[in-house]
């Protein structure tokens, strides 16, 4: 992520002019968060390397961990868990063009971008464990990336910037969804990066404002300046587009981060001494910003199905010709049907329930927080190789206990600081870690599964290190935080064998399940 306006202290530290609401000497600050001064217009040369160089190593660390031995396990050859739905469909996706006729299931229950980016690495490594899989790898990967880079401009600190990115990689959900061939990584990483685009848009509001003000014309007009293109913005809906073109939950996130932006230049305008900074916002930034995050996001999303627009024989291709339905709009034709297959979609999604005999791998939402309830994708008992009579092989989505059993502690801090404080570097976290999980207690008799909060981890993470920066402040606590990032990758490595599939005692696999609810 970009680092205009960004400054750094080469100790990790912030640096006197940081607004992160840090005080000079590491104390509180005088003011509020939301009253923070614009920060200047650049950071230290040499942080601004030091920054860049933590995000490649890291990057290259955490794709050598995502990498590993990709194509294992398989169920014989074929997919493993819901693989089996997305990676054959990938693969005629590719076969096709573009585009699914899907005749085994008859219904696309997911728009086509994260089948479209499976069969990108099917297209390079054929169809096995590696095509599957590898677009999957390289999007957790980046993820690793934008952590470090989103770290570091919340707490204006390579070091913490740092510590997300390693975080991250330690994750168990982050790591294992990143070596599926499944579509939640792929929301996982838009989302991400789209965060990553207010987070700059932020900023960049707060360097026009300033010169506005600098420059005495800030209050020349009653509305306030105008902030001229706000490319970033723009960027983020076209993120969230992206995000509705593999899951529809990507909506949840249009909605959070258009509201997140649209309070961010509230306190920004007030904080540069606009005369009606309410009235300011909903007249400059408002209209804008619904185009950015609904328009162009719309347009994102639609030219994610170019494949099934260029196609004759696509799955409900022809669906109002051939039945004769007129869909409740202007749209005819392709994007009539396209219409009338999306309500048919959305009623499989909300009649998806189990009341008499649900999935032995069900959970709900207030389970995911501290994944209680995690999801066992792959299990072979018939094995060896481990210096037993017989091995176990098995593949356990589960979050590292280390940071995902402090969710509730770090909520707790995080609103006291949001509501006490008013400190917007909570604000956002929480704002993005909140928006993949509240919205499923909407219809809490459907089908839910844990890695329906892949989008939560890196979220968790971010708040965890605001938290763990705080700390960093008091006397001995950076000897805190330097146990807690060991302690955190040890703990990742005694689930590195259920979290790949390493062949392990029955012993073994009976202590890797901490709790019953693991069982």
């Amino acid at each position: 992520m970009p680092d205009t306006d960004s400054p750094h202290s080469p100790d990790g530290t912030d640096s006197p002019d940081s607004t992160d609401g840090a005080a000079r000497t590491g104390a509180e600050p005088p003011t509020p968060a939301d009253e923070e001064p614009t920060r200047p217009a650049d950071d230290p040369p040499g942080d601004r390397l030091r920054g860049w160089l933590a995000a490649l190593v890291l990057g290259i660390i955490g794709g050598i961990v995502r990498f590993q031995d990709l194509g294992f396990p398989t169920d014989k050859g074929t997919p493993v868990f819901d693989e089996k739905h997305y990676t054959p469909q990938a693969w005629q996706m590719l076969r096709n063009g573009g585009f699914e006729d899907n005749p085994g299931y008859m219904l696309t229950v997911h728009p086509p971008l994260g089948k479209s980016l499976i069969a990108l690495g099917e297209q390079l490594f054929g169809y096995d464990g590696w095509g599957w899989r590898f677009t999957a790898a390289l999007c957790g990967t980046l993820m690793v990336v934008l952590a470090v880079r989103i770290g570091r401009r919340l707490t204006r600190s390579t070091w913490f910037g740092a510590l997300a990115g390693l975080l991250v990689i330690a994750d168990g959900v982050s790591h294992l969804q990143s070596r599926m061939g499944m579509l939640d990584i792929f929301l996982a990483f838009f989302v991400l990066a789209a965060f990553a685009c207010v987070l700059v848009d932020r900023d960049q509001v707060r360097a026009r404002l300033a010169v506005a003000a600098a420059e005495g014309w800030v209050g020349a007009d009653a509305l306030g300046p105008r902030l001229g293109v706000r490319w970033w913005r723009l960027g983020a809906g076209v993120l969230l587009g992206l995000a509705c073109g593999v899951k529809w939950s990507g909506l949840y996130y249009i909605a959070a981060f258009g509201l997140l932006t649209v309070l961010f230049d509230l306190s920004a305008r007030r904080a540069a001494g606009v005369r009606k900074p309410l009235l300011s916002t909903l007249a400059r930034d408002v209209l804008p910003g619904l185009w950015a995050f609904v328009v162009v996001g719309l347009v994102a999303y639609l030219a994610t199905y170019w494949g099934w627009f260029a196609s004759e024989t696509g799955y409900a291709r022809n669906l109002v010709e051939t039945t004769g339905s007129d869909p409740v709009s202007v749209a005819r034709g392709a994007l009539g049907s396209l219409f009338e297959n999306s309500v048919k979609i959305l009623d499989f999604h909300e009649s998806l329930v189990t009341p008499e005999k649900p999935h032995p791998w069900e959970s709900k939402p207030w389970t995911w927080p501290m994944g209680l309830r995690p999801m066992l994708y792959y299990y072979d008992g018939s094995l060896t190789g481990c210096g037993a009579a017989s091995c176990v092989s098995a593949t356990m989505l589960v979050g590292t206990p280390a940071m995902w059993w402090l969710a509730f502690p770090v909520l707790a801090w995080s609103l006291w600081r949001v509501l006490g404080r008013r400190d917007w570097r909570y604000a956002a976290v929480l704002v993005g870690y909140l928006a993949g999980l509240l919205p499923w207690f909407l219809n809490v008799d459907r089908q839910m599964y844990f890695f329906y909060a892949t989008p939560m981890a890196a979220f968790l993470v971010l708040g965890i290190v605001l938290v763990l920066q705080q700390l960093s402040r008091v006397p001995g606590g950076r000897w805190v935080v330097g146990v807690y990032a060991v302690l955190v990758v040890a703990n990742f490595a005694w689930l590195w064998p259920i979290l790949n599939g390493d062949p392990i005692t029955p012993g073994h696999w009976q202590a890797e399940l901490w709790l019953p609810s693991w069982r």
